[in-house]
């Protein structure tokens, strides 16, 4: 039997306060397996953000069970989920969220850094490397291409060793070209590292490219199909 990575159970949650407040997640039930790259897409306002957001531990669920590498979150006061984030969770987010005082090198290590990790620089700059930034460790954000900045949180995403990485819409503020490349990278690495991906795309080339595709509508979950059932399916 193979071993979960995630497993939300009954999961509701809704934003906003009084009459402004929306039920974004309705009895979410789903688990992913360790090492499954796994595709959430659905129309905008679907729930696929709010439900990346959740299994990170960054938005806390109304009702409902979620366990994240065989840990419970529902528990967790928000310093046990940072602490747990920190090592577990890779996140890559759409605008980067790079530090713009800080270089390209103490961006990857900061993670590290505060885990209280004495090989934080030295694993940051073979980060840097495993994304094809070596020679850019000094420079600032604001020095870096769309691209190189996406490396960069990409290589500090991966640089505690976290045996899971989401990503929300990582390719959203590049070109196609430099987009492909970032897919290619995150594909490659996440392969490398067995770590189970979960990523928010509307972009059906990359769901494509999972293992498995998740479709929601209206914070329900409207389909669910493994790949290779779509290749059955298409022959």
């Amino acid at each position: 039997m193979v071993e979960a990575a995630i497993e939300l159970k009954g999961v509701h949650l809704s934003l906003g306060r009084g009459a402004a407040r929306v039920h974004i997640l309705k009895g979410i039930d789903l688990t992913i397996e360790r090492s499954d790259a796994v595709g959430l897409v659905g129309p905008s306002g679907s729930g696929k953000s709010t439900l990346l957001m959740t299994m990170a531990g960054l938005e806390r669920a109304d009702s409902g069970s979620i366990v994240i590498d065989g840990q419970s979150l529902d528990a967790m006061n928000e310093d046990q989920l940072a602490r747990f984030r920190g090592s577990r969770i890779g996140i890559v987010f759409q605008s980067f969220h790079l530090i713009p005082t800080m270089t390209a090198l103490e961006n990857v290590a900061a993670p590290l850094e505060l885990a209280g990790d004495s090989e934080a620089f030295p694993k940051a700059r073979r980060e840097l490397a495993a994304v094809g930034l070596a020679e850019r460790a000094s420079h600032y954000p604001a020095q870096l291409s769309g691209g190189e900045q996406q490396r960069v949180a990409l290589a500090r995403a991966l640089a505690p060793s976290p045996s899971i990485l989401i990503a929300d819409e990582p390719t959203g503020n590049l070109d196609s070209s430099t987009g492909g490349e970032i897919v290619d990278l995150i594909f490659r690495l996440r392969a490398e590292r067995g770590a189970t991906l979960v990523l928010v795309t509307h972009d059906a080339g990359l769901a494509a490219r999972c293992d498995r595709t998740i479709q929601l509508r209206s914070g329900h979950i409207e389909r669910d199909t493994r790949r290779s059932s779509l290749a059955s399916a298409a022959q």
